[in-house]
């Protein structure tokens, strides 16, 4: 669907501000999606933007019903990993498994499916089903030397599945794997593993010696030397920009799918 050239500017300066502050600021993030999509609701990028700043904040009914919404728009199955993760944080981790038995799987690529082997997995965890778990995260792609983005991520999983169970040297050995291909440091697998190792990081710096330090400071200090304040204000204007007030979108009703969460 297009969209006036000013709408359009609108929107997409919305949808910035969404991927920017997702990560660190989910909360605003979800305020701006609410924004670009009560602007243009029937473009499938605003429902998924949307569908994800929900998730980010964990809203999945709600994002579930963006996903879906999208994916009625796309007709493409890239959400559909995604799409299953909700129905896990809806507490609904049978309807995650049986989406991983979908033919929808099959046409995800290679990164899609790894991420649907991990849902599954983590599915198979929820209901107790750990040995199960264990033995879903077990492929070629766990096996296989190369590194790619969902290498750390998949090799994590396995550990801390492992670790679980009480496997704790093969858990110990995945978690050094893991780390080995976790360039960007999107896993905490150095803090587990050093967990599994006994080593403990305390300050360089002990309370004592912090004590001795300002001691040292304050001696240092002149007699005469007396602390002025300042009577200007700096101040400091507002740059966080707060969304106005929601207005209903075209929203399909899809959040109403499925029973509520518990």
């Amino acid at each position: 669907m297009s969209l006036p050239k000013t709408l359009a500017e609108d929107v997409a300066r919305n949808l910035v501000v969404v991927a920017r502050l997702i990560d660190e600021d989910p909360e605003q993030a979800y305020a701006f999606s609410r924004i670009a999509l009560r602007l243009a609701s029937r473009v499938a990028a605003v429902r998924e933007a949307a569908g994800f700043a929900a998730y980010a904040t964990q809203r999945y009914a709600e994002a579930l019903a963006e996903f879906r919404a999208s994916r009625r728009m796309t007709g493409s199955v890239e959400l559909w990993p995604v799409m299953a993760d909700c129905e896990r944080g809806l507490g609904r981790p049978e309807r995650a498994m049986a989406m991983a038995g979908e033919p929808e799987v099959q046409k995800l690529d290679k990164a899609g499916q790894v991420e649907m082997r991990l849902v599954a997995a983590g599915a198979r965890r929820d209901m107790g089903q750990l040995d199960a778990a264990i033995v879903t995260l077990q492929s070629p792609e766990l096996a296989s030397n190369a590194v790619h983005s969902w290498t750390p991520r998949l090799r994590y999983a396995y550990a801390d599945a492992l670790l679980e169970a009480g496997r704790e040297d093969e858990a110990r050995e995945w978690f050094g794997k893991a780390l080995e291909a976790d360039k960007d440091g999107s896993t905490d697998a150095s803090d587990r593993l050093a967990e599994l190792e006994g080593v403990e990081f305390v300050d360089a710096l002990g309370e004592d010696d912090e004590d001795v330090q300002d001691t040292a400071q304050d001696d240092a200090r002149p007699a005469t030397d007396t602390d002025s304040g300042s009577d200007v204000d700096a101040g400091s204007d507002e740059t966080q920009a707060h969304p106005g007030d929601e207005a209903e979108a075209d929203v399909e009703d899809d959040s109403t799918d499925g029973p509520a969460k518990a």
